[in-house]
């Protein structure tokens, strides 16, 4: 009998809520689960995402074992003696190099090495690098409601455990602390029948440098995480199997229901087709096969609705065109083969990162904004910044515009070409879709963002170098199942090869991941030059980089970072100093990268108002903290000095400096705010001056 361990890589969040937690969703889009305080699972969603204080509750990633009749197995199966589960998450952010638009990333050849590229480390200071890992350990646990916490208190004897402590580690440093210090990773717990429960930290961060930028600073951690799941299965008879996992803490979703057009089991199909020979009959001997045969509803319609639903986290209407029903898109007739073939001439043609270099730019397809370069009409799709729209192709490599999968496009050309099926794709008794990957496993890593990873959310490029996999959907593990007794290697790159450690997936993002959240919403596109982003309109000895112009306003991940939405507090307009139904700014009022560390617990959650219509969703905001924000609406004619200009107001959210004051004078829910707050009693952050430095973003504008 084979066994199998779901999903292959799953994903917890972290959440700020005391306790309080809820199970990852089954199924690509899907809201996630309720469950009790054993982590069993109540077989209804969530429709509270934040306690009655106003904090984030914890996601939850179970993990569970199949037979190869894909029946689960638990302590409550007949044969089963004992089921013992073994974790070990760690952060090695603050021990990785310095973050830089796709440096370091190898599927763009040796030269474009982390040593090649002359990347810095972040704190290049430390002799000790060990010592910036924060690592745990491993821990086990075993039967039914065991527990374990990922912290420095519980660990295993005689393992080189490492967290941050509030004194400033540099030699002849003596500065105060910052924020939160990161005490530990999360938890671990099994459920009535044994199955695993993988819980995220609390989303603490803190450091002794002020924040400066996106990327963070020097002394900063947080308690992002990723891991090793094993698990031993013992039978009745005397024999076991052991099976392993992976597991990744990100960041919150804030958006649950609303899929990124290209998400992260996108970008890991399309390593396993192209890479792993997953499917000789779609990808054979270095091309896709034009025999194969597409399915509309598993191929081709997930692609429109994610577009479709992109328009309730932003403003792109030009996308709006793709998901209207302008023809019968199920239709694989001859006579519909015209209406297929120009929408899908409106794709921008990938590139595959092994060749595009050898590619002249201006010939490089995700370069291109409008069918027919500088001079067509419409831009293509999908509408959103590339992986590197940010940095000049002297300091890197530029990829200014989204592009689908290979695989994706691919798919798509099928269709549009009429080879496809228009029969709904068949349920597969095995709990594996028609290429052999369980449902389980796409449905962790299909609520992730795929593309474009600049450096993403949770994880970034690495997912599409080939050599982090051990076979399709499942990372290559370092120590082959036998843990890391010994530490953790602070330097080891995993894209040389070799498998993957705890901390590696999560490694390249921004520490903390609250700074580059801030950032990570729009970005202002040069379109017509194709190795430049930004120019410097300073001087060289006081450089004021902006993009290029002209640029084109685009986004990175609304799905995981909303920027334009819809308002729906009726019963609590007092709060909100806006009407119901009014599009508004996302994040209004949390205006620095210090505010948004401190309060990103504050943001609105993304829901379906029509659950029971979902051919007719109407997405809005829920579960703000409008409480936290003071409201001014600021006449033009203050900036102006012009009184001709008071007939005009600019509206203005902003969190007071006395928080204390404010939410105390304020109604019940204030009150209810400020306790929570008390209790997390972070220090005060202070922010590097940054009079002339523009964002990652390319503006201060948030509207």
């Amino acid at each position: 009998m084979n066994y199998t361990l779901h999903p292959s890589v799953g994903v917890a969040r972290l959440g700020n809520s005391d306790g309080q937690f809820y199970l990852s969703p089954d199924k690509i889009g899907g809201l996630p689960f309720e469950a009790d305080a054993r982590g069993n699972k109540i077989d209804h969603p969530v429709y509270q995402f934040k306690d009655d204080q106003g904090r984030i509750r914890k996601q939850g990633q179970p993990f569970k074992i199949f037979d190869e009749n894909n029946q689960e197995i638990t302590l409550a199966s007949d044969n089963v003696k004992s089921i013992t589960w073994t974790a070990h998450v760690a952060n090695k952010k603050a021990a990785w190099y310095a973050f830089n638009e796709l440096q370091g990333n190898l599927l763009y050849g040796e030269d474009n090495s982390y040593h090649n590229r002359q990347t810095p480390k972040r704190n290049a200071w430390s002799e000790q690098r060990q010592n910036l890992i924060i690592d745990p350990g491993p821990r086990t646990i075993s039967g039914a409601n065991a527990k374990a916490i990922f912290d420095k208190a519980s660990a295993p004897a005689n393992y080189p455990v490492s967290f941050p402590t509030k004194d400033d580690p540099r030699p002849g440093q003596n500065c105060p602390f910052q924020g939160e210090l990161v005490t530990s990773l999360g938890e671990m717990l099994t459920d009535d029948e044994g199955r695993l429960v993988i819980i995220g930290g609390k989303g603490a961060a803190g450091g002794n440098e002020p924040l400066e930028s996106y990327g963070g600073a020097d002394t900063w951690h947080d308690d992002i995480a990723d891991g090793t799941v094993y698990c031993t299965v013992e039978f009745n008879d005397g024999s076991k199997v052991s099976l392993s996992s992976w597991i990744v803490v990100g960041s919150p979703d804030f958006a649950p229901e609303i899929v990124n057009i290209s998400n992260l089991s996108d970008t890991m199909f399309d390593v396993a087709v192209r890479e792993q020979n997953l499917c000789p009959e779609l990808y054979s001997n270095g091309e896709f096969q034009s025999s194969f045969v597409a399915n509309y509803d598993r191929d081709i319609a997930p692609i429109i609705a994610r577009i479709r639903g992109y328009q309730w986290v932003a403003n792109v209407q030009s996308m709006s065109a793709f998901f209207a029903n302008i023809f019968d898109f199920k239709d694989n007739s001859e006579a519909n083969k015209a209406n297929r073939e120009a929408y899908f001439s409106y794709f921008r043609q990938p590139e595959d990162p092994a060749t595009v270099q050898q590619t002249p730019p201006e010939q490089q397809t995700n370069q291109q904004l409008f069918e027919h370069g500088t001079e067509g009409h419409l831009p293509l799709m999908p509408l959103n910044s590339g992986s590197n729209s940010v940095s000049n192709a002297e300091d890197n490599i530029v990829d200014k515009f989204l592009t689908l999968t290979q695989t994706q496009y691919f798919l798509l050309s099928q269709w549009a070409a009429g080879h496809f099926s228009a029969e709904a794709a068949p349920l597969n008794p095995s709990g594996k879709d028609a290429f052999g990957i369980h449902y389980a496993d796409q449905a962790s890593v299909g609520n992730c963002v795929g593309l474009p990873m600049c450096p993403g959310i949770e994880v970034t490029w690495s997912m599409q170098n080939p050599v982090v996999y051990a076979a399709p959907y499942v990372i290559k593990d370092q120590s082959n199942g036998q843990g890391f007794a010994s530490g953790l290697d602070p330097d080891r790159d995993e894209c040389e090869g070799g498998g993957c450690q705890p901390g590696d997936l999560t490694k390249r993002m921004a520490c903390p991941w609250q700074a580059d959240f801030f950032n990570c919403t729009i970005q202002n596109v040069n379109f017509t030059d194709p190795t430049v982003n930004k120019i410097n309109q300073g001087s060289s000895t006081d450089p004021h980089m902006v993009p290029a112009p002209p640029s084109y306003y685009s986004y990175w991940w609304p799905p995981q970072s909303p920027w334009d939405v819809l308002t729906n507090q009726i019963d609590d307009q007092a709060a909100t100093h806006l009407p119901a139904g009014q599009q508004v700014n996302y994040a209004r009022g949390i205006n620095s990268f210090v505010q948004m560390v401190e309060h990103w617990s504050a943001l609105a959650f993304i829901r379906n108002q029509n659950v029971d219509a979902p051919a007719f969703p109407f997405f809005t905001e829920t579960e703000r903290n409008h409480q936290l924000f003071a409201y001014k609406d600021v006449p033009v004619s203050d900036i102006t000095g012009n009184q001709a200009d008071d007939g005009t107001d600019i509206p203005v959210f902003y969190i007071p400096d006395d928080v204390k004051s404010h939410l105390s004078s304020g109604c019940d829910k204030a009150k209810m705010l400020l306790q929570g707050l008390e209790q997390k009693m972070a220090a005060p952050i202070k922010a590097k001056p940054a009079a002339k430095k523009v964002p990652r973003s390319g503006t201060r504008t948030r509207r």
